[in-house]
């Protein structure tokens, strides 16, 4: 008989796991509760952090980050940017950022070698080859420098591409982001202290070998595979296949290849097929009532393809046209409302369906907590969501 585990029970190990319910002992564990905290959005991720550990949250990331650096903001599943620890950043590099800058590369030699402006390159996999050797002698020699420092000391970096030839949204742009992408995912260089404030999204580069003087662990590539799903699985699962593979980036083969080493156990989420970890079937303690605000791409709110058992009917006003999702109001394991910082500081929230006194008194405390965390500092989500655009907008 096929092992059932409900939505109370999924609800109640997202709740504990992920810290949402229990404070992390510090934003390393609350990082690795969820294995990867996201930072497409720089101000996301310090407050995914204050979400999990409710201290300081800004000094004490800065300070993993840059000064300790047992955190690294790195490439990884999905071309997306994250704050892991070193151990899931080596995986992260082995089972996923190596074939993705596998692919970029060969996308941007093609780019270069068609879509130059005003002219092609004749020998684009030289040329990108020497330029990244130049840019990074150029890194090593600074220390660190930002991307327009790099593009004074090694010129090529402002070759042209010309885009989207002949379309509406016809454009011209320097190929710098795309070097600069490329050795990152690569691993020879990493983002470091931002310019200006904690949530500015312009870095200061580093070489990797001068950031990590050990560097981070080589994997082989299925090991790595094998490792990351096991950790995926103890904090997201049970789920379906298609949401590992998903949030992964992986093909099927490499999915089905990692799980068959693992050997998870089939079970039925209501009605839904999924797997757990073998070790990892009996129930967890169902917590205490409970709300969370979290932000926009939370590794909570983004952990899974298929979100109806937490998100429930809410999708068309917390999410943008790409997939992305903005900031949430949760309670009790499911995904109930929607908040946003309007200019003068105030945190308002909207809730999506009826939640009772207790979670609504709740709720307000949470945002009058977060409004004075905020202090001086604004915040406006880079994915803005419709949801979150009215309620910053309105008076």
């Amino acid at each position: 008989m096929t092992l059932k585990i409900g939505i109370r029970q999924r609800r109640a190990r997202l709740a504990t796991r992920h810290h949402l319910t229990t404070p992390a002992g510090s934003v390393h564990a609350a990082a690795d509760a969820v294995v990867a905290l996201h930072a497409t959005d720089p101000a996301s991720v310090h407050l995914s952090a204050w979400a999990r550990v409710k201290g300081d949250g800004v000094a004490e990331l800065e300070n993993a980050l840059y000064e300790e650096r047992t955190l690294i903001r790195m490439l990884g599943m999905r071309r997306t940017v994250f704050v892991v620890g070193h151990e899931n950043a080596a995986l992260i590099q082995a089972a996923c950022s190596v074939d993705i800058a596998k692919k970029q590369r060969r996308l941007l030699e093609q780019h270069l070698a068609t879509q130059g402006h005003p002219e092609n390159l004749p020998d684009p996999e030289r040329w990108l080859a020497e330029v990244e050797e130049a840019t990074e002698r150029a890194l090593k020699a600074r220390g660190s420098a930002t991307a327009q420092q790099l593009s004074e000391d090694e010129p090529r970096l402002r070759q042209q591409l010309l885009m989207a030839k002949g379309k509406p949204y016809e454009a011209i742009a320097n190929v710098t982001s795309r070097v600069l992408f490329q050795l990152a995912v690569d691993g020879r260089i990493v983002r470091g202290r931002p310019r200006g404030s904690w949530i500015s999204s312009q870095y200061y580069w580093a070489p990797m070998a001068d950031w990590l003087s050990q560097g981070l662990v080589a994997w082989d590539a299925d090991a790595a595979r094998v490792e990351l799903a096991r950790k995926w699985l103890y904090a997201y699962g049970p789920a379906p296949i298609a949401d590992l593979r998903w949030w992964t980036g992986w093909t099927a083969g490499q999915t089905k290849k990692a799980l068959a080493e693992i050997q998870p156990v089939e079970v039925d989420l209501d009605g839904v097929p999924g797997v757990v970890l073998a070790d990892d079937v009996e129930p967890v303690a169902e917590p205490g009532p409970w709300v969370a605000l979290l932000p926009s791409l939370d590794p909570t709110s983004m952990g899974w393809l298929e979100r109806d058992w937490y998100l429930g009917p809410h999708k068309a006003p917390l999410f943008d046209g790409t997939g992305n999702i903005g900031p949430t109001v949760w309670a009790d394991g499911r995904i109930v409302g929607g908040w946003a910082q309007r200019p003068d500081g105030e945190v308002v929230h909207h809730f999506l369906e009826d939640v009772g006194a207790d979670v609504e008194r709740a709720v307000e405390a949470e945002a009058n907590h977060l409004a004075e965390w905020f202090g001086e500092v604004r915040v406006t989500p880079r994915m803005r969501t419709p949801l979150e655009r009215r309620l910053a907008q309105r008076s």
